[in-house]
């Protein structure tokens, strides 16, 4: 090469650095999520009995060690996914999440709304299929209730949360109760009778029920 080629040639670029390798703890964190996603989109397809541990660990795309590393057994691994699945949606994309009107009435409509729209979800429909199961399924059962128990105290808190301005109200726990027992019975006919959610006539019934008992 002359003088010439060396003054004319393209200046040399230092190395792009290499991307960061993700941490031992974000490689678990990342094959748990994968696994708890995959066993609740087995559970609201196939249902509790056509899903196993092998069908979850083929979806997730793990080996069978990470898969029992994580949970040792169906019914852990079941019951994780139902409730992860529940408190994340709940808490980020779901009524805790929900812009709500200033207006009372106005809110109580709203939130009457947002809890509605909580009983569609995938995590409603895989819960229910624990729920079944559980009725014969003791080592379901023993894993079910606890949990179930800490992501009804979680809901009832967030639930809490928007009604805010009527906590203080004598009828507010027995209001409460009602919307979150009555959404559950109605949208479990939503199983063998599915229609347009937004529409169903109870939705106006339970905003009646809760402007009158509040307000």
């Amino acid at each position: 090469m002359t003088a010439g080629d060396r003054a004319t040639a393209a200046p040399r670029t230092e190395r792009e650095p290499a991307p960061a390798r993700r941490s031992r703890e974000q490689r678990t964190s990342d094959s748990r999520l994968r696994i708890l996603d995959a066993a609740v989109a087995c559970l609201v397809e196939s249902g509790y009995a056509g899903t196993t541990t092998l069908t979850i660990q083929a979806r997730a795309g793990v080996s069978r060690g990470r898969l029992l590393h994580h949970f040792p057994s169906k019914e852990t691994l079941l019951v994780a996914a139902a409730q992860h699945l529940a408190a994340t949606r709940f808490a980020s994309d779901g009524l805790a999440a929900a812009e709500l009107p200033d207006d009372p009435e106005d809110r109580i409509d709203r939130v009457v709304e947002e809890m509605w729209t909580t009983f569609q979800q995938p995590y409603f429909w895989a819960s229910v299929e624990l729920w079944t199961a559980a009725r014969t399924d003791p080592a379901l059962a023993a894993a079910l209730l606890p949990a179930e128990r800490r992501l009804g105290a979680a809901i009832r808190g967030t639930v809490d949360a928007v009604f805010e301005a009527h906590g203080d109200h004598p009828n507010y726990p027995m209001v409460r109760e009602m919307l979150l027992t009555s959404m559950r019975g109605v949208a479990l006919t939503y199983g063998f009778d599915p229609r347009e959610a937004a529409t169903d006539p109870h939705v106006a019934q339970w905003k009646q029920l809760t402007r009158t008992l509040l307000t």
